[in-house]
């Protein structure tokens, strides 16, 4: 057998983990995981999927008169192991501040309740969001085809579930359960993200959407469409201020076509229609029709050739 010395790599590691740990005055506590772990909410999320849509994504042997027993035994594992992922998102955040387990353990049940409470609300949006992809794709078949296999769909479920953890406190389950999504289908939604119902993502590949940005009812992006930032504000001493608006207002019904970049908390207008490859930088009225070739007086927005 091959001899690969691993006991003085196994050292090495434990020597590289212990300076890392020491530069960042973190001590690890001992008996168990410090932080969340991707893996379980991969499994958490799997299992809020087949809770919200039994019939499309449970499991293919489901009948119907079984579909309330299976969305009642699912939630009770998924939410069960949710809880036990607060708790270390919770732990993790309050490591420094000397609070008791009880207290901790309290507040992570209160969130994980509310998260639970709002599943219905979320499936309503869910709901939206497909019939508005059916509707908006002459492509689309059906609304369970659009279900089943639109990338945008599935953005926007893991997006809504994200969206709520980060709403209740928890920025870093939510970030990961974003990042699967952002993984499988190459849609990028910061958890953060405000989005009205009817949201639509056609295609869907590169698209990237930030932290701050609000978007309105009835909206619908192509893909490799931005809405990001134009500038990162910095403190005194040059570090990044965070959390500060810096990404665009989408007011309902625009449209943004393949390609086009919309920077800065900017306000597109309700109604208003952004051309491919176009970038924008400016409020766009309400109603515009902005091209490559539209000028800025006529739109309130400034054109750039890609």
């Amino acid at each position: 057998m091959a001899d690969f010395d691993t006991a003085s790599i196994v050292a090495g590691l434990r020597s590289v983990r212990q300076q890392w740990r020491e530069s960042q005055k973190r001590s690890l506590e001992p008996g168990g995981r410090e932080l969340p772990s991707r893996d379980a909410l991969n499994q958490i999320i799997e299992s809020l999927k087949g809770a919200l849509f039994p019939m499309r994504l449970g499991p293919p042997d489901l009948q119907q008169e079984s579909e309330d027993f299976y969305t009642g035994h699912t939630l009770e594992e998924a939410l069960h192991a949710l809880l036990a992922q607060v708790r270390l998102e919770l732990r993790y955040v309050a490591r420094h501040l000397n609070e008791s387990d009880d207290v901790l353990d309290t507040r992570a049940l209160a969130v994980t309740r509310a998260f639970a409470a709002s599943l219905p609300t979320i499936r309503t949006l869910l709901d939206s969001d497909v019939l508005a992809a059916f509707q908006g794709d002459p492509a689309a078949r059906s609304v369970d085809e659009v279900l089943l296999c639109y990338p945008g769909i599935l953005a926007m479920i893991h997006h809504r579930l994200a969206h709520r953890l980060y709403e209740l406190g928890l920025p870093l389950l939510a970030r990961i359960v974003a990042e699967l999504a952002h993984g499988q289908t190459g849609i990028d939604i910061h958890p953060g993200a405000s989005i009205g119902s009817g949201f639509f993502i056609d295609h869907g590949t590169g698209v990237v959407i930030g932290e701050t940005a609000v978007i309105g009812e009835r909206v619908r992006l192509y893909q490799t469409v931005t809405l990001g930032a134009k500038r990162f504000p910095t403190d005194a001493d040059g570090n990044l201020q965070k959390g500060l608006p810096r990404h665009p207002i989408l007011e309902d019904d625009v449209v943004i076509y393949a390609g086009a970049t919309v920077l800065g908390r900017v306000t597109i207008g309700r109604g208003a229609t952004i051309g491919g490859n176009v970038w924008v930088t400016h409020d766009v009225k309400p109603g515009a029709h902005i091209t490559q070739a539209v000028s800025r007086h006529e739109s309130g927005a400034e054109p750039v050739s890609v």
